[in-house]
């Protein structure tokens, strides 16, 4: 648990909202709290589509290294053949 100077951290939120109600009055503080309570919702929203974001952006970066995989494995498969053929051509112009 968070220690603070004065005592615990309820001690700390009760002076803090003793103090909202003082600077903006107790008719204020409903509609202090709804903006509050707006702002984490839209927080929490922003935050769940950027990860959903994230995530999409990682699944195409690895479809596109599993292609660039094939492609290359295909690349070395041909050379490999070419290889092979040249060693074939040099064996029997021997």
């Amino acid at each position: 648990m968070i220690k603070m100077a004065l005592g615990s951290v309820y001690d700390a939120a009760i002076i803090i909202v003793v103090a909202i109600i003082l600077i903006f009055g107790a008719s204020k503080l409903p509609e202090i709290f709804r903006s509050l309570g707006r702002a984490t919702g839209e927080f929490k929203k922003g935050k769940l589509e950027a990860e959903m974001e994230l995530a999409q952006l990682q699944q195409v970066q690895q479809q596109q290294q599993t292609q660039q995989q094939k492609d290359l494995q295909s690349k070395i498969d041909e050379l490999q053949k070419q290889l092979e053929e040249l060693k074939k051509q040099q064996s029997q112009n021997k």
